[in-house]
């Protein structure tokens, strides 16, 4: 790096965490000022409340606004720059505007990395901590959450392996006892294997379920074997957490887990898989839209214009918003429609990089 690459990189990098950090104080500010009286009733001391809730409220909430830290970062520091008419005395020395953006693509990278990082590891632990604080204590005093409220489940449908499928009929997953179970085996669209059971629960100590007034039946061409039995310890690919699952188990799992409950949630074919993978694509496009703002804000911000950094921001802040706007609305059409879960993730990456592409050939302009 040069002294010129050097000062825009750690002027812009200084710029960003100067926003990151002044911003954050301010939301946890008015968090607290709005959860004053959820703890207060929560009892819990100064130190439990930082750990047990803003040890997962603050990581969460720079993730969600990360791109927007970087994309004001930007504008401000550039529209500084080109106040100061740094900007021409760069260009006007010979440098190319693509060497100019030199620097601002290296920490775009880089806070992009930070961001990439953050959501496979260290967000879904700060959601996991955030949302258990949310329901044991917030949700509660509310009047919307009990420890026990979303504790029954009812109807539960899945697909057991490639051929076989699973239905419950109610499940309690505080003590982790159901009924109406049964299992049903296909064979060339066949039914060779069906087997009920009155009641059922997890045994601990075996790692099975343990099911009790089991009817097992065995199909052939013409007959059928019934066995009956009072109890029956089976070893099925599903245990308590699954079928305790929540909308939100998604955020709280780390990438690999992630990963590997998607192919289970594949394989039995559920019902909310596009959810599911809009939350594993967007781990990945999420970070990628900081290079892309970056972008946008050096080329935006590097013309000396009347108003100063003003008319910027506030061209960025709707940019930002059309962004925002754009990812919810795909989201929503993917997770209730037959929207591509790829292209609901990605397809505000795709438009916005047309944006930037157009505003970087326009700038030197």
């Amino acid at each position: 790096m040069k002294k010129i690459d050097r000062y825009i990189f750690f002027n812009f990098l200084s710029t960003f965490f100067f926003c990151l950090i002044l911003l954050t104080v301010i939301i946890v500010v008015v968090d607290l000022s709005e959860h004053t009286d959820d703890f207060a009733k929560s009892g819990l001391s100064v130190w439990q409340i930082v750990t047990q809730y803003y040890f997962g409220f603050i990581p969460r909430i720079d993730a969600m606004l990360f791109p927007l830290f970087v994309f004001i970062a930007v504008i401000f520091f550039t529209s500084k720059m080109a106040g100061r008419s740094e900007v021409i005395a760069i260009l006007s020395s010979g440098v190319s505007y693509k060497r100019f953006m030199f620097p601002f693509i290296a920490g775009g990278l880089i806070l992009a990395g930070l961001l990439w990082v953050g959501y496979q590891y260290v967000i879904p632990k700060a959601n996991k901590i955030w949302g258990e604080f949310d329901k044991r204590y917030v949700e509660v005093n509310k009047g919307r959450y009990s420890t026990n409220s979303n504790s029954y489940k009812e109807h539960i449908y899945f697909k057991l392996d490639n051929s076989s499928y699973v239905g419950i009929r109610s499940y309690d997953t505080v003590s982790k006892n159901g009924s109406g179970f049964f299992v049903q085996k296909f064979k060339d669209k066949k039914l060779i294997y069906n087997l009920r059971a009155g009641s059922f629960n997890w045994d601990t100590a075996q790692k099975k379920w343990n099911l009790r007034f089991v009817t097992e039946r065995n199909f052939q061409e013409i007959s059928e074997t019934v066995t009956q039995h009072d109890k029956l310890l089976m070893n099925y690919n599903f245990k308590p957490v699954d079928l305790g699952k929540d909308e939100y188990l998604k955020e709280q799992m780390s990438t690999p887990e992630l990963n590997e409950f998607i192919r289970v949630e594949k394989m039995r074919g559920s019902e909310s898989m596009n959810s599911i993978l809009v939350e594993r694509y967007n781990r990945d496009a999420i970070p990628f839209s900081v290079l892309i703002l970056t972008v946008i804000g050096v080329s935006l911000a590097s013309r000396k214009v009347r108003g100063g950094s003003g008319i910027h921001l506030a061209l960025g802040v709707f940019l930002c918003v059309a962004y925002i706007l754009l990812s919810r609305i795909s989201i929503v059409f993917a997770t209730k429609g037959n929207f591509s879960p790829w292209m609901a993730a990605w397809l505000p990456n795709l438009l916005f990089t047309l944006i930037a592409f157009y505003l970087y050939k326009k700038a030197p302009k």
